[in-house]
């Protein structure tokens, strides 16, 4: 079986269209699905072909963990001068699919309640995940709610024609999917623990899952009382729906089928023939007779073709590279969160006092107040009785400007090539730099000395003047080119932002030390100065045969080490973002 490609749009769509009929015949028990589909026709046609079989309640932007389970409702309550408790959005959503637009931006608080509700059976959840599928920075659903959620669609490659999607028409599944029950599959829940395994599938709950969506595959195919002999198609759907798009890896290939037996010499005899069978019986004849059921088969290598026939677009290339399942550093062009009082993206309230930048929150203040006012003494003007405890702050998460500093070895004969490549990687960088609001720093260490050959800038203009005039030749101070891209980190660190070093050298010191101690020990003393700074580095190993040198500095410096015999600056960028889990 060959994974859906980008043209196959009408299996993905059908595949989609056939995740809502389990949903339904499953309820609550398979917590919700995972969608994952910009803004557009598809996933509104989806969305409607949705709310067609069961009802639906869309998630308020403004909803937050309180609103879930419902409070105090501040406008009765100070109308009629006593606590007036709203329901909260769970308890309006019975019998109805919660659907929450942009999941991927919402705050962990939010995400938590939603897990914890399902874990309590709460109605089924609809997350749709709206972020670029090709944007590395781009925010993620909550892993602990995404992983209770059985299904997950990705419907970022389906294309449609238009009439198609008003008409709601569902095209047949694939062959491959299995329309027709098949067979009965002998114990499916190992099968599909298995299956997950091979798959590089970390979470328990994925077979699980799968297990329940099988189940419920079988009641949506009108085989109610036939849910406990799961067959062909039901555990095909749950590798397809739940399995596929968890995957990890690619499951290992196939033993080899041993060889051919040898031919017999021509002198000996051609062995006798196996006796014709008997003739069947007269008894088991006629048409009307019953086939007896075929004996229950093993439905892994099944599970596993369905799984990765149902793989995204795009992630069979990932998944043979080994680059799936790698979460993303905090490190790189993005910069780190940080929490804030001041400015950021709104992340709740906290108690405290305004003032020094901290925004008082109003409505969370008179919230806290209200139920305490007929304790509280009565103000002579009628208002609320507030005290300093009641008062609230707003909490915020700001974005963290980053700054990538590169620490090149100009030394030796091959400093010039190197040098070269280093400044084309920073103009690569720099040339996405003024988005993200990053900046690219260059230590250029040769001779006796590091010198900082470009400041950190966003500016491109000024990269290319800085470092036009840059020689390279002598030798290698390694030690020296360590301790001052450590100190340029250090300092961005200071300043409130993220520095990211990258390392371009050979790994062999020949200058620095002292009588007692040698260049390359230098070197190793420097890089373990860069591990207790805990500042996070690539370390690049560019000589042509790799050495243990450079292994043993990477280790030191608690950096990721990259080998590029053949150095150039498309390389070093790719290296640099594969390193920092594509933050860069």
């Amino acid at each position: 079986m060959t994974p859906l490609g980008e043209d196959d749009s009408n299996e993905r769509w059908a595949l989609a269209l056939a995740a809502i009929d389990v949903l339904v015949a499953a309820g609550n028990g398979i917590g919700g699905i995972l969608l994952r589909a910009r803004p557009g026709p598809v996933r509104d046609a989806w969305a409607d072909a949705l709310n067609l079989v069961v009802p639906t309640r869309r998630l308020p932007a403004s909803a937050d963990a309180e609103a879930m389970d419902g409070g105090l409702d501040l406008t009765a309550t100070l109308a009629s001068g006593k606590p007036v408790h709203r329901a909260g959005i769970l308890a309006d959503s019975q019998g109805k699919a919660l659907l929450v637009p942009m999941a991927e931006r919402l705050n962990p608080a939010l995400a938590a309640r939603l897990a914890t509700a399902i874990d309590d059976g709460a109605p089924p959840l609809v997350l749709f995940d709206e972020g670029d599928p090709e944007d590395a920075e781009r925010e993620r659903i909550p892993q602990g709610l995404a992983d209770r959620l059985a299904i997950h669609i990705d419907l970022n490659s389906v294309r449609l024609p238009m009439a198609q999607l008003i008409a709601g028409e569902a095209p047949p599944l694939p062959l491959e999917m299995l329309a027709e029950p098949g067979a009965i599959a002998k114990d499916p829940e190992t099968a599909l623990a298995v299956a997950a395994a091979a798959l590089g599938i970390a979470s328990v709950r994925a077979p699980i899952m799968a297990v329940r969506v099988a189940r419920a595959h079988a009641r949506a195919d009108d085989r109610q009382d036939d849910i406990e002999h799961l067959r062909e198609a039901d555990m095909a759907a749950a590798a397809a729906l739940v399995l596929g798009p968890r995957a990890t890896r690619l499951p290992p290939p196939p033993e080899e089928e041993p060889p051919p037996p040898e031919e017999q010499p021509e002198d000996q005899p051609p062995p006798e023939e196996p006796p014709p069978p008997p003739p069947p019986s007269d008894d088991n004849q006629g048409d009307d007779q019953e086939q007896p059921e075929p004996p229950p088969f093993d439905p892994t290598d099944m599970i596993l073709d369905a799984a990765q026939t149902a793989l995204p677009p795009g992630l069979l290339d990932a998944l043979a590279a080994g680059t799936m399942g790698k979460a993303p550093k905090a490190s790189g062009s993005s910069g780190a969160k940080q929490k804030s009082i001041t400015s950021g993206r709104p992340a709740g309230v906290r108690p405290g006092m305004p003032g020094r930048g901290a925004r008082l929150a109003l409505i969370e203040t008179i919230k806290t107040a209200a139920p305490w006012q007929k304790i509280r003494p009565v103000r002579e003007d009628g208002r609320l009785a507030i005290r300093t405890d009641d008062l609230r702050i707003r909490r915020f998460i700001a974005q963290t400007q980053s700054t990538t500093i590169f620490a090149v070895d100009a030394s030796g004969s091959a400093a010039f090539a190197r040098l070269a490549e280093a400044k084309g990687a920073v103009e690569l960088l720099l040339a996405e730099a003024y988005v993200k609001r990053a900046e690219v720093a260059l230590v250029a260490f040769r001779g006796t000395e590091a010198a900082l050959a470009l400041p950190p800038t966003r500016s491109l203009p000024r990269a290319k003047k800085e470092l036009a005039g840059l020689a390279g030749g002598g030798g290698t101070p390694l030690a020296a080119g360590l301790d001052m891209a450590r100190k340029v980190a250090e300092g961005e660190k200071a300043k409130g932002r993220t520095p990211l070093v990258v390392v371009l050298t050979d790994g062999r010191a020949n200058v620095g030390g002292s009588a007692t101690q040698s260049p390359q020990d230098a070197a190793l003393a420097s890089a373990r100065a860069f591990r207790v700074s805990g500042i996070p580095a690539v370390f690049i190993d560019c000589s042509p045969r790799p050495r243990p040198q450079g292994a043993e500095l990477a280790n030191a410096m608690g950096a990721r080490l990259v080998t590029l015999p053949r150095v150039d600056a498309k390389s070093v960028v790719a290296a640099v973002k594969a390193a920092s889990g594509g933050a860069v």
